[in-house]
């Protein structure tokens, strides 16, 4: 069962949080199971059902023909938080719903294949006449014989406003890894304990749905219960500091100056993506591209070859070159053929202009399972490649980052300048993107070719607007809920060449690029 419009104070025992036509009601359902249990119009379960249980399926039955009125008197709270989880759950996912009440969220989600469940026989067969479309199943998620006839695995798996509900919620959790694999989401929602109060008075106003008691979770509790389920946290996020639209006040708050930082703590909302352990933590042997793309960088190009490690179950390397004026191209089709028997060598000639446009050409034409950047600068040690691919096929993380400002680097490595604007970007990127990022520029990126492909086919959201081509991908793992993983490297001073980067100029097209990662990530 879904809890409709924001949900209801946790109930402490012997205390009354849900205003006393609920309690009463709860109180006659409980006499009436005990009296009768063929009068529950619920299909007989596999498992006995709690009293508490037993009530709220009953409290649901009789509140469901109300649902719809109740979302349409609170339209602007179910409209945001519903815009949110389709940020989050792109169109076309097979989804499935538990505690779907009246379908209309699956139903908004705009799966390729949703399924809700629900304890509610009367929700199941009013979303079942609401959104015929879809599919809709009366049952216990807590009950191990009715998951097991679930047709998953699912790719997002929705509890919203739901684990409040459940008598075991770490049972229900571990149950949820027999319908996923290593890419399934698992999405949760919940309100924050912080609006208890306010939440309490606006049910006995009669502004708000009563609501059963539910379980009182805090957010350090539910992390500990997702850890002892084997689920990893990715992204951790609150909306809705207004839950009214307020003559539009409402919406300007809440997308503007809610997702801010102290600020946010006082939001309505609090989101969780998590995703399996147990599937992410079975090895893999992988093929692997390295993509090097370079610029007037003739003198690294054998380097970089001779000093490639061996890694994986096979590597290609792809060098992009991009209109150099010292011969790199020439450089790059003699090394080809003078380590054609030994590598298997790729040369390519950018047409356009930058590191985003020969990342995305590189990646365009990788044919490994793994592509990782390795720039020709040769500044990231190739001899660290290995760690970046065992982080990946071991299931620690889904994209790779290296990170040059934890070990001392080679002096004229990095001027002070640039150290002190990497440490504020990779604070501001470490909010923006809810995981924590400490170096937004390391050149060293490593992801499965499948993921990459997911940001390609998704980039309409974010546009063309990358020459690095680092926030490009930054920014898509984010909106992919991919788990960012770290991997501090010994960042040497360049031996050939200048850096591509100016200072002043492409600083300033950083802080345009903050701005606009907050427009598509946070303003929302």
């Amino acid at each position: 069962m879904r809890h409709d419009g924001p949900a209801p104070a946790p109930a402490l025992p012997g205390r009354d949080w849900g205003g006393g036509s609920s309690v009463e009601f709860l109180l006659s359902t409980l006499e009436k199971t005990r009296v009768s249990a063929q009068e529950n119009s619920q299909p007989t379960p596999a498992a006995p059902w709690s009293a508490r249980k037993r009530a709220i399926a009953e409290f649901a039955d009789r509140i469901a023909p109300e649902r719809a009125r109740w979302i349409a008197r609170n339209a602007y709270y179910y409209r945001t938080d519903r815009e949110y989880k389709r940020f989050l759950i792109p169109e076309g996912a097979r989804v499935l719903d538990v505690g779907c009440g009246t379908g209309d969220l699956l139903a908004a989600l705009k799966p390729s294949m949703g399924l809700g469940i629900d304890l509610s026989q009367k929700m199941i067969e009013i979303a079942r006449e609401v959104h015929p479309e879809l599919e809709f199943r009366a049952g216990d998620v807590e009950d191990p014989a009715f998951v097991a006839t679930l047709p998953g695995p699912f790719d997002f798996i929705v509890l919203s406003d739901t684990i409040g509900l459940l008598d075991d919620i770490e049972t229900v959790l571990s149950s949820l890894h027999s319908l996923s694999t290593r890419e399934t989401r698992i999405v949760i929602a919940y309100y924050a304990q912080l609006w208890e109060p306010v939440l309490a008075i606006t049910e006995k106003l009669g502004l708000k749905m009563p609501q059963p008691p539910v379980n009182f979770i805090s957010d350090s509790d539910f992390i500990n219960i997702l850890d002892l389920s084997d689920f990893e946290v990715i992204r951790e996020d609150r909306r809705q500091l207004v839950p009214r639209r307020l003559l539009g006040a409402g919406s300007f708050v809440n997308r503007y100056i809610a997702p801010l930082p102290l600020i946010r703590g006082f939001c309505l909302r609090t989101y969780f993506v998590a995703r399996s352990k147990r599937h992410c933590a079975v090895p893999e042997d992988l093929s692997t591209t390295i993509l090097i793309p370079c610029r007037n960088e003739r003198a690294n190009i054998e380097p970089a070859i001779t000093r490639l490690p061996r890694f994986g179950a096979r590597q290609e390397v792809l060098f992009v070159e991009g209109n150099s004026s010292d011969s790199t191209y020439e450089e790059c089709l003699r090394v080809k053929e003078a380590y054609k028997d030994r590598w298997d060598i790729s040369v390519y000639k950018q047409n356009g202009r930058g590191k985003g446009d020969a990342v995305r050409l590189g990646f365009e034409k990788a044919k490994g399972d793994v592509v990782m950047i390795l720039d020709a600068d040769l500044t990231m040690p190739p001899e660290a490649l290995p760690k970046f691919y065992s982080a990946l096929a071991s299931g620690k993380g889904e994209f790779i980052n290296g990170t040059r400002l934890v070990y001392p680097m080679e002096q004229d490595a990095m001027r002070t300048l640039n150290f002190m604007a990497n440490r504020f970007f990779a604070r501001v990127f470490s909010y923006l993107i809810n995981q924590r990022f400490t170096d937004t520029l390391c050149g060293t990126k490593v992801l499965r070719r499948a993921d990459y492909r997911k940001i390609e086919v998704n980039r309409g959201y974010f546009g063309d607007f990358d020459p690095f081509g680092d926030f490009d991908l930054i920014l898509g793992a984010a909106r992919q809920n991919l788990k960012i993983v770290e991997i501090p490297i010994h960042y040497g001073a360049r031996t050939y060449g200048s850096t591509q980067i100016s200072r002043f100029s492409d600083g300033f097209m950083l802080m345009r690029m903050v701005l606009f990662a907050f427009k598509k990530l946070k303003a929302i």
